[in-house]
């Protein structure tokens, strides 16, 4: 499932007027992206499998806006915008598990099936915890290639998607996806 990202022009534009205190343009940034990005987050969920059983997509968009509404980000444009919305779901995603793990050191630990979301043809599911942490390490090794594991997997973005929101091409994403999931899956594996 493709989502349709809104147009790069009408994003950016509103971020610039809500960067310079426009207080409407949040409001019309939030009608136009809110859709694709809980359609992602839906998608996100449902690939995650169990980690999904208790964060619903409303849910996680909320969050993620109301993080990304208090921080203090100086949007430059839409690239931006999906590049720091998607790493913020990501850390909504893995507040969560945090949270849900806690209660019993390990009795109730949220697991996330990566086959769905195409970090392994057939591998093993692996806890969302050690997930993030071997994104750490593969961020200090090559941010972009983290970026894109971030853009695909927690944001749902396709290669294309990725592509325009990286500014690169889909044949890099590509390659890099590949790269980072065999080197994601190695690292799973060896920790496990």
């Amino acid at each position: 499932m493709d989502v349709q990202a809104p147009a790069s022009g009408d994003v950016t534009a509103l971020l610039r007027s809500w960067r310079d205190g426009d207080p409407a343009a949040l409001d019309l940034l939030v009608a136009l992206v809110y859709d694709t990005l809980r359609q992602l987050a839906a998608q996100r969920l449902r690939s995650a499998g169990s980690a999904a059983s208790t964060l619903q997509p409303t849910a996680l968009v909320h969050e993620a806006f109301l993080r990304l509404v208090h921080g203090d980000i100086d949007w430059q444009s839409r690239a931006h915008f999906f590049a720091v919305a998607s790493k913020t779901m990501r850390h909504v995603a893995i507040d969560h598990a945090r949270r849900r793990g806690a209660g019993k050191r390990g009795g109730d630990v949220v697991r996330v099936d990566l086959t769905g979301a195409e970090i392994a043809a057939a591998g093993p599911a692996v806890e969302v915890l050690a997930l993030d942490e071997a994104l750490s390490r593969l961020e200090a090794l090559d941010a972009r290639q983290a970026k894109v594991v971030e853009l695909r997997f927690f944001a749902g973005l396709s290669s294309d998607e990725t592509a325009a929101v990286l500014d690169c091409s889909p044949a890099t994403v590509e390659r890099d996806w590949r790269t980072a999931r065999a080197w994601l899956f190695r690292e799973l594996e060896v920790r496990a």
